[in-house]
């Protein structure tokens, strides 16, 4: 059976992730080696009640740890991916999982990135559920300073832009639910390009390694393993659209039977399901899940 390993992003954090990976021999080295990276504790921030794993510059160095410690668990039990993909921060743990980039590598990237972003100010995102695209789409083309940013599924995307654009289209499209989103900045918009061509000066000084399984970026769901082709399409992914419901018809074309989300919260296999109704959903978000899923041999 053909499986993709999904990840993901930013908003499937919760309070207390990770506590019950605290015990596994293996997950306590990747949480020193994270420790002396970032200069604080993953475990301590995931258990902090004030939901400081919610901010920026936390979240996404604690996603990206806590997700290639499930990957690693998921190796020790003897399972390895046909493709993955991940939702923008998830596709770093997706490049992880491929062997493109090592554990440490991927977590300076992932500090950096969540330095400028917790950092980049203007703008607004907001989610849009039940609506017609066509009425969507000719409305972002009409509108200045707004984009789709996250293309989830056929009834929910993500738009980003100034706080006019924005919320010209909120008002402009029917829709069941329009929600705006609780972030510090225009994410996958133009209105991140000071800070995507920072961060370009670190991904070049970056060596990309050909990836093991084919991976399904972003910006292009054409599944790839070439490094340098990976590596561009890493450099786009801030400003650009998140293209999920393209990933997700895509897996269906590759044959990909069972795709398995791994990292908490279960918002990729939902959006998945909407798209692709046949495809076989699991989630490793704990060691529970594992157990029930992948029980080590006796």
């Amino acid at each position: 059976m053909k499986t993709a390993w999904v990840f993901p992003g930013q908003g499937s954090q919760a309070i207390g992730m990770g506590a019950d990976l605290a015990d596994a021999p293996a997950a306590s080295t990747r949480f020193e080696q994270a420790a002396s990276i970032l200069g604080w504790s993953v475990l301590d921030v995931c258990q902090s009640e004030d939901d400081k794993v919610s901010k920026t510059l936390y979240t996404q160095p604690s996603l990206y740890v806590i997700e290639s410690i499930l990957v690693d668990l998921l190796r020790q039990r003897g399972q390895e991916p046909s493709f993955v993909a991940g939702h923008s921060l998830g596709e770093y743990v997706a490049l992880y999982a491929a062997g493109v980039l090592d554990f440490s590598t991927g977590l300076h990237l992932v500090k950096r990135r969540s330095e400028l972003m917790d950092t980049a100010s203007g703008g607004m995102m907001a989610a849009l559920i039940g609506f017609d695209r066509a009425q969507l789409e000719q409305c972002l083309e009409a509108t200045d300073g707004v984009v789709l940013a996250n293309d989830n599924n056929a009834s929910q995307v993500v738009i980003s832009g100034t706080k006019d654009g924005v919320e010209a289209v909120m008002a402009a499209v029917k829709t069941k639910r329009a929600i705006p989103l609780n972030v510090s900045g225009a994410f996958h918009s133009p209105l991140m390009t000071a800070a995507s061509s920072e961060f370009q000066d670190v991904l070049e000084s970056v060596l990309f390694q050909p990836a093991k399984v084919p991976v399904l970026s972003n910006v292009d769901p054409t599944p790839t393993t070439d490094a340098d082709t990976l590596k561009q399409r890493l450099a786009q992914q801030m400003t650009g659209a998140v293209r999920w419901r393209e990933i997700s018809l895509q897996l269906a074309t590759e044959g990909v039977e069972q795709v398995i989300e791994v990292g908490p919260g279960k918002v990729l296999t939902g959006l998945v399901k909407r798209t692709c109704k046949d495809m076989a959903l699991e989630n490793v978000g704990a060691i529970a899940d594992l157990d029930r899923l992948f029980p080590n041999p006796a």
